[in-house]
């Protein structure tokens, strides 16, 4: 692994890590208004999501590029090419229903139970994601030997 993909790796899966385990439960815990602490942690996790989907592609072409095994054999590949799919399935399918849920007024118990499946759904979905990347700053993303 390269350093600008060690920094890229680190860059990435720490902002996971302190986003989603440090800032958003402050920011539930320090404001007043949970409307208000959702809508900045939904933002942090937008950020987030265009930062790891970008990470994820440029690690995955660097691990494509270095490959010294057939792609199906390499662990490291398979995790981020699973982090990519969860971020995707995250940003572009999860987000936009919680969106339309919430533009419809969470006050409505059937919709404020839709959405509070969708964001289970959507916080699983991260501590996979979390965990995975922890994985792959414990163990590289070295080539693999033939």
């Amino acid at each position: 692994m390269n350093p600008a993909e060690r920094i890229l790796l680190t860059l990435w899966i720490g902002g996971m890590w302190t986003v989603g385990y440090l800032v958003v439960p402050t920011l539930f815990q320090m404001l007043d208004s949970r409307l208000l602490a959702g809508a900045i942690a939904g933002r942090l996790f937008t950020i987030l999501s265009y930062i790891g989907i970008l990470s994820a592609v440029v690690l995955i072409a660097g691990q494509l590029f270095r490959a010294t095994v057939p792609w199906k054999r390499n662990w490291r590949l398979g995790v981020l090419a699973v982090m990519l799919v969860i971020l995707l399935i995250g940003q572009f399918g999860l987000q936009p229903q919680m969106a339309a849920l919430k533009a419809q007024g969470l006050a409505d118990p059937a919709i404020a139970a839709r959405f509070g499946r969708l964001h289970g759904i959507s916080s699983a979905l991260f501590l996979v994601n979390s965990l995975l990347g922890l994985g792959l700053v414990i163990f590289g993303l070295k080539a693999e030997k033939a």
